[in-house]
């Protein structure tokens, strides 16, 4: 996968659900263009998608996303499996692949088949992972949870595994930056952490 485009964004599988992360600064070249970008979407209670790339394309698809996981619910009143909505996604991207949607997506969420995460390209390639992260901080990121993601971690240790890994990457790469998104959702529903919490975990994991 490319990860040249200026982002880092990261979605973790634990024993209990599942976490996500990524960072506010969105780039044109070597400017910092937005200090408050909006990289992950809630998609559904049970869902979100992540975002790298060209702002325009992936806020398309997020929109297109939401709306297809809304008919899904109305259609058979049950909500959409996640591995569902990365097959659609993927589908959409491939009928695209020779005037490609610029973007690298992570979608995860809780069914009732379990925690999942799926790392989709540009052309519609689609991998189940327990763990992947996108953009121009990956390398960081990928080094971190290499050396400390467990299967079977709770969503607490997954919330503080992602906080490290998404410092790390904010630390070494000039284009992520500017504060955190954090977002974990369980058979409970979907809940972003605040910045304030955020704040509280770094200062217990002393970065």
């Amino acid at each position: 996968m490319d990860s040249k485009k200026g982002t880092t964004t990261l979605g973790l599988v634990c024993k209990d659900g599942v976490v996500a992360a990524a960072e506010h600064r969105a780039t044109m070249g070597t400017m910092i263009a937005h200090k408050v970008a909006k990289k992950i979407f809630k998609i559904d209670e049970h869902m979100f998608l992540t975002t790298a790339g060209l702002v325009g394309d992936a806020q398309l698809l997020a929109r297109y996303l939401k709306v297809e996981a809304e008919l899904y619910k109305l259609e058979r009143e049950e909500k959409m499996p996640i591995k569902g909505a990365a097959t659609l996604m993927a589908n959409i991207l491939n009928q695209r692949k020779f005037y490609p949607y610029y973007v690298q997506l992570i979608i995860g969420g809780v069914d009732l088949t379990g925690p999942h995460i799926f790392a989709l390209d540009p052309a519609g390639g689609a991998i189940e992972d327990i763990y992947t992260t996108t953009g121009s901080g990956s390398p960081y990121v990928f080094g971190v949870l290499e050396d400390h993601y467990k299967e079977g971690m709770s969503v607490e240790e997954g919330i503080d595994l992602a906080i490290r890994a998404m410092t790390a990457a904010m630390k070494r790469d000039s284009a992520s930056g500017d504060g955190m998104d954090v977002v974990v959702i369980t058979k409970e529903g979907y809940r972003e952490l605040s910045r304030e919490e955020i704040e509280e975990r770094k200062k217990k994991l002393n970065l």
